[in-house]
């Protein structure tokens, strides 16, 4: 037999724990053959085998990228990017610039907005200031809250107000205008539609589709803005991805761009189950499953929010938050009703995936899941809690007990990486820092982790993302949440297959397994934990084919 390709002289962790490491991999038809000394593999050498020196840099599993929003993330690499800019006058320049490179568009929407831009929550009169006579529009980082001036909320027919499902708000000052800012999905939804990516946003607003269906002239505009979002998490080791939000609409866009020859990833992508769909609605759940089941795409799961965000104040808790007596918000479903859907999905053998940010939706989903086990039988479905930013102390020894995937996004932690510390820490109150952005608590008590980015609210950067699992701070009276750097690779790989279903596929690199490889620019083993996010990645490939390459 001769290999494809064949990457010699590598430092290769496989993660496979019974052959850890290796000197060689080769690669045939799009699956690896060999993983062993040097000599062994390049011994699969023939006239047509490409051999890739990796001059003792580092070789991995293609980096599985469990929590993100492909085409979220894709259609934003186009927008003005604000994180970092503080005050009015920021604004303005970014903004004055953006507008002169799009005189036609007909709204300049921004991206990595923060709560504490302004001196005081942002209004439409502040952004009026900005921008008066354009449509511009802010998105916070943690995707959860925009706020607009009066020129989108007049174009978008939200000025006055609108209805809302329970939790999405468009936020109405006393003079009985919109204030400008607007809370979750379906608040801001219609202004995220004058920049013509509504159908985009479906699979996180409201889990439909697109209606009516697209043209194909539209498919291919919404394809371009997802392949970009693919090329982009190339180009970060990435091979694999949890897209954790959908409809059929975003497979259908997936597998365009695979009859083109440009899909460069697997992606997982979920039926999205919102309050107040009926049990029925399982049955496209189950129909996406059924028609997109191979390698490369597949459905299975089902994706809910069980609450909003700490920063906006709409992340539920078991307390009060801190300066609000009686304040705790709200779950999004009711505990009844979750276990109702929790133990029906569990039925159907569908995987479940849960927002869950603050403790209160956390032990909501916790009782959901122990719900359907009751029901059905504790089974090997690897339900999944999303976040877990706040856990009560009595809660996290039932992660283990039930199977539940503790899907974390190590650039969350305040201080890790691009969050401040500040709102989010006051929000939740010196006395629980000890619980919040748990990690090596988790793992430590039989939990199965998977590591994320949760791009577009963070950045791709599965380097960043490492170099904040390494590094992140300590809250006084916790302890040092920091995994090793094991540990942690094994999250964003092996770890990160498990627990969507694909180890048999990916996540390791051993024989038979697909020939899904990323190389990075030096050996990550020598680096200092504080210089891991300035190492780049040198080539990526998936199912044997290279998709980036420095």
């Amino acid at each position: 037999m001769q290999a494809d390709t064949i990457i010699t002289n590598a430092r290769v962790l496989t993660m496979d724990p019974d052959h850890p490491r290796a000197e060689a991999i080769a690669l045939k038809a799009g699956r690896i053959v060999a993983v062993g000394l040097r000599a062994a593999v390049e011994a699969l050498t023939g006239p047509q085998t490409q051999i890739i020196d990796a001059d003792g840099r580092t070789v991995l599993p293609g980096f599985v990228e469990s929590h993100l929003h492909l085409v979220l993330g894709g259609a934003e690499l186009a927008h003005l990017h604000v994180g970092g800019l503080y005050g009015p006058e920021a604004l303005r320049a970014a903004f004055a610039g953006f507008a002169a490179r799009h005189p036609e568009a007909p709204l300049l929407m921004a991206q990595g907005g923060t709560y504490t831009m302004l001196d005081a929550p942002m209004t439409r009169a502040d952004l009026d200031k900005v921008l008066p006579d354009r449509p511009i529009a802010i998105t916070a980082a943690d995707h959860h809250t925009v706020w607009a001036n009066t020129a989108a909320l007049k174009a978008a027919g939200i000025l006055h107000g609108m209805a809302c499902p329970h939790g999405h708000e468009v936020v109405m000052g006393a003079d009985g205008l919109a204030t400008g800012e607007l809370r979750e999905f379906e608040a801001f939804a219609p202004v995220i539609a004058l920049g013509g990516e509504a159908r985009l946003n479906l699979g996180i607003a409201t889990g439909e589709e697109p209606s009516p269906w697209p043209s194909e002239a539209e498919m291919a505009i919404d394809r371009a803005k997802v392949a970009a979002g693919l090329r982009h998490c190339a180009a970060h080791g990435i091979t694999s991805m949890v897209n954790m939000d959908g409809n059929r609409f975003t497979l259908d866009l997936l597998d365009g761009l695979r009859r083109e020859g440009k899909l460069s990833a697997r992606v997982k992508v979920p039926f999205h189950f919102k309050p107040h769909m009926g049990l029925e609605a399982l049955d496209r759940a189950e129909a996406m499953t059924r028609d997109f089941a191979d390698d490369w795409l597949q459905c299975g799961f089902v994706k809910m929010f069980m609450d909003g965000v700490i920063d906006s104040r709409t992340a539920y808790m078991l307390n009060d938050y801190p300066g609000q007596p009686g304040y705790r918000a709200e779950p999004l479903f009711a505990p009844a009703r979750f276990a109702e859907v929790a133990v029906e999905a569990d039925r159907r053998g569908l995987q479940i995936a849960v927002h869950a940010i603050g403790d209160g939706a956390v032990r909501n989903t916790i009782d959901g899941y122990a719900a359907a086990a009751r029901a059905n039988g504790l089974r090997d479905m690897r339900h999944r809690i999303e976040h877990i930013e706040l856990i009560d102390r009595a809660d996290i020894a039932r992660l283990a007990a039930l199977g539940i995937v503790a899907s974390v996004q190590p650039p969350h932690a305040p201080g890790a990486m691009d969050f401040a510390k500040q709102p989010t820490l006051d929000m939740i109150g010196a006395a629980r820092w000890q619980d919040a952005y748990l990690c090596a608590t988790l793992a430590g008590q039989g939990a199965r982790i998977a590591f994320a980015s949760d791009w577009p609210v963070t950045d791709v950067s599965v380097l960043r993302g490492l170099g904040a699992a390494l590094t992140r701070p300590s809250y006084a009276g916790g302890v040092n949440e920091c995994l090793g750097l094991m540990e942690s690779l094994h999250a964003y790989t092996a770890g990160g297959a498990w627990a969507a279903h694909r180890e048999g596929l990916t996540g390791t690199l051993r024989a038979g397994l697909a020939a899904d490889v990323v190389m990075l620019t030096g050996d990550i083993e020598s680096a200092r934990p504080e210089s891991v996010a300035d190492m780049g990645v040198a080539l990526t490939i998936c199912g044997g084919q290279i998709t980036y390459q420095a």
